[in-house]
């Protein structure tokens, strides 16, 4: 196989992150519940004899921060392989929105790269690899929704029930960064027992807990705080990761798409559909 086209790289929503505190190597020891969606990139890989990585498509700043070529780079230099690959990626997830669009980048290169090359490395290898390109590429390794720990790369598969999402994006990027370090961020929440969280899913109900982040974004962003205003009307809002992306879950498809059908002029919006698991998993 040396070649391989239209690989999906899916969106993520954090149903709630909780910051416990920070950490003496200067993380943060968080617990959050991982989401996959079906608004994705879309990735084509190609393999190359030559050893060279190229990366074409759609990109987001400098080529040497793009995380699909640093991924496909560190697996390289982690395997001692000698191929190359040409990286197209069409974008449909926006950056700096907590959606995780980077990450899925990442984590869908390593997985068609360890393919391509044949370098062998099992799904936990790459995961192992792969958060030292961020916290939250082992999940999108993980090839399932997931309960995340530590820095988020702890994963437990969780099933979660079938759910349409209405997810907003009011075009603001949000530094990460800047959020964690604000000094009015919360960092002492109560840790969630994952028994309880599934206790909540077995009987059915949706899960509950915040986005510790949510209060410093919408202080600092105030498209994000209108965003979260405008969502409400249609069900219990709420930032996803570090945002600027937020979300509702809805009843039904028809209902994300009036949540997202009179958004302000430069505001974004999908109807999203929860999936069980990555299109890729079973790669």
């Amino acid at each position: 196989m040396e070649r391989a086209y239209a690989l999906p790289a899916p969106a993520k929503i954090n149903l709630f992150l909780h910051v416990l505190g920070r950490r003496a190597d200067g993380y943060h020891e968080l617990q959050t519940v991982y989401a996959l969606i079906d608004l994705a990139d879309y990735i084509d890989v190609e393999r190359r004899d030559d050893g060279e990585l190229r990366r074409s498509g759609d990109l987001i700043g400098p080529a040497d921060g793009d995380l699909a070529l640093r991924a496909a780079r560190l697996l390289q230099q982690h395997t001692g392989c000698r191929f190359g690959a040409q990286i197209h990626v069409e974008k449909s997830i926006p950056a700096g929105a907590g959606l995780g669009g980077g990450s899925s980048d990442a984590a869908t290169t390593l997985i068609a790269l360890n393919r391509l090359w044949d370098t062998g490395l099992d799904r936990p290898e790459l995961a192992s690899l792969a958060l030292e390109l961020g916290a939250d590429v082992p999940f999108f390794l993980h090839g399932f929704n997931a309960f995340g720990e530590g820095r988020g790369e702890r994963l437990t598969t969780v099933d979660l029930p079938s759910v349409c999402y209405a997810v907003v994006w009011p075009q603001v990027h949000v530094s990460t960064k800047e959020i964690f370090d604000d000094p009015g961020l919360t960092r002492n929440t109560k840790a969630t027992k994952m028994a309880d969280f599934a206790e909540t899913i077995l009987a059915g109900r949706r899960p509950s807990g915040v986005n510790d982040l949510e209060p410093v974004v919408r202080r600092r962003y105030p498209q994000v705080d209108q965003a979260l205003v405008h969502l409400s009307r249609f069900g219990s809002a709420r930032m996803t990761g570090s945002g600027s992306a937020v979300f509702a879950a809805v009843d039904d498809v028809q209902a994300a798409r009036m949540a997202i059908s009179d958004l302000p002029s430069g505001w974004r919006g999908w109807a999203a559909t929860g999936l069980p698991e990555h299109p890729l998993r079973a790669w």
